[in-house]
């Protein structure tokens, strides 16, 4: 039993990487069509996301009135990040600041998996999911602030001018909205914008993939489905990515005019 284990292993990383292509060969070309493409492209995973929600629900909650209570938070919560994806990916903003936030999400998720898994430590809460440490999170922050600072120094024109639209002669502004007060690229060094702005991604996505772990352990499921061979759900693979976005929409519209 034990000379099996490894080579399932072996099958399962290789089952991983092959969705692994095929998922971002999948989105990157949706993404680089944009237009109905990407349209079609989100609502296919919104629906999927969506249809794994209530199934948890379902499981996680007996009471009819708590289910129906959830079902609505997640039409809305999924509701909110479909609508930012399609609102980042305008012709106004080409196809940067959206696959800014995808990069720096996968950077979240990529840190933490190599931080942890490398220096291990104290979980940060093992109740809920047992895998997630503190040097993960610590990688998840690294993580987001390289691929910031890099899509930064790709751009030749700092973080402003990947996540922010505007000109000289207005200040920066917030995907049209002025003025940016969460971005301030001329008030600090850029680097340690890209960590603060690390910092609060990888914090976001982590809460996204506890409050997610938590949903699961309360309908006594592994996964939220088995649609993506070796990676389980839909809301498997988006839930960091769920949490950014519905908090970026929340800074865009509460902004001070």
């Amino acid at each position: 039993m034990a000379a099996a284990d490894p080579a399932r292993k072996k099958s399962d990383i290789g089952v991983r990487t092959v969705s692994a292509v095929v998922m971002l060969a999948v989105a990157g070309s949706a993404l680089w069509l944009g237009g109905p493409v990407w349209m079609a492209f989100v609502g296919v995973v919104s629906l999927g996301v969506l249809w794994e929600w209530v199934k948890l629900s379902r499981a996680a909650m007996a009471n009819p009135a708590a289910r129906g209570l959830m079902n609505f938070a997640g039409m809305f919560y999924v509701g909110v990040g479909a609508a930012m994806l399609l609102f980042l990916r305008n012709p106004a903003f080409s196809f940067a600041p959206v696959l800014t936030v995808l990069l720096t999400v996968i950077g979240v998720d990529v840190g933490a998996y190599f931080a942890g898994r490398t220096l291990g430590g104290p979980k940060i809460a093992p109740a809920i999911s047992p895998s997630k440490t503190w040097s993960g999170l610590l990688g998840g922050v690294l993580g987001a602030t390289l691929v910031l600072f890099g899509a930064a120094r790709l751009w030749q024109e700092g973080l402003a001018s990947v996540l922010v639209q505007g000109n000289a002669a207005d200040g920066p502004s917030c995907f049209g909205a002025q003025p940016c007060w969460y971005l301030t690229a001329h008030a600090v060094p850029l680097f340690a914008q890209c960590l603060m702005t690390g910092i609060f991604v990888a914090v976001c996505a982590q809460a996204g993939d506890f409050f997610e772990s938590w949903l699961k352990r309360r309908a006594g499921v592994k996964d939220s489905g088995n649609f993506i061979p070796g990676h389980g759900g839909f809301f498997d693979r988006v839930d960091g990515l769920l949490a950014v976005l519905f908090l970026l929409a929340l800074m865009i519209a509460f902004q001070p005019r």
